[in-house]
């Protein structure tokens, strides 16, 4: 009897060795010679990116700066009506008149017509100011604010209007304080 294995000396079978599928191509290891894959430069894309992002960061500075301005100036107006109105129902009025008046409306409005025309419309602690409608502007360095709305008492309404100019401190130019009707 023959073993396989003698049947394969002999050549009495033909067993052919297995044959392997061929190996794919391999890229060549770094630094050894061979094709190296393809590196698309993304500079291009990078330099777009960062100019965008450059303008998007420029815009929203200028954004913020703006608002911070504008609401500056809105805020600093509605303080001085709310102190000048809160010193006149309190009846500090010749506080208000000294403080708050530009001395070119004190040379048209006398400070005792201000303090007879401020006591003909008897206010009293029961008056809450509310301001409808704030203006503020800037123009070659001047500054204006209009303000205007109601004082509110208990069983009347006065109307309110309130200019206010100036470079650095805002004084009032104008003023209108009368029983709405």
């Amino acid at each position: 009897m023959s073993s396989p294995q003698d049947s394969y000396r002999h050549g009495d079978a033909d067993p052919s060795p297995q044959q392997l599928p061929p190996m794919p191509a391999q890229p060549a290891p770094f630094g050894l010679p061979g094709k190296r894959p393809r590196v698309r430069s993304r500079r291009k894309l990078w330099i777009v990116l960062g100019s965008v992002g450059g303008v998007l960061l420029l815009v929203i500075l200028g954004v913020v700066i703006l608002v911070n301005v504008v609401n500056s100036a809105t805020n600093q107006a509605r303080g001085l009506a709310d102190d000048f109105t809160k010193k006149v129902i309190a009846g500090e009025v010749t506080t208000a008149y000294d403080d708050y008046l530009d001395p070119a409306l004190q040379q048209q409005l006398s400070k005792e017509a201000f303090i007879s025309g401020v006591k003909s419309l008897e206010l009293d602690n029961s008056c809450k100011p509310a301001y409808t409608e704030l203006k503020v502007a800037t123009e070659n360095g001047l500054k204006s604010a209009d303000v205007s709305g109601q004082i509110t008492c208990t069983g009347k309404k006065v109307d309110l209007a309130y200019r206010f100019e100036g470079t650095n401190d805002l004084k009032m130019t104008n003023i209108k304080l009368r029983p709405a009707g």
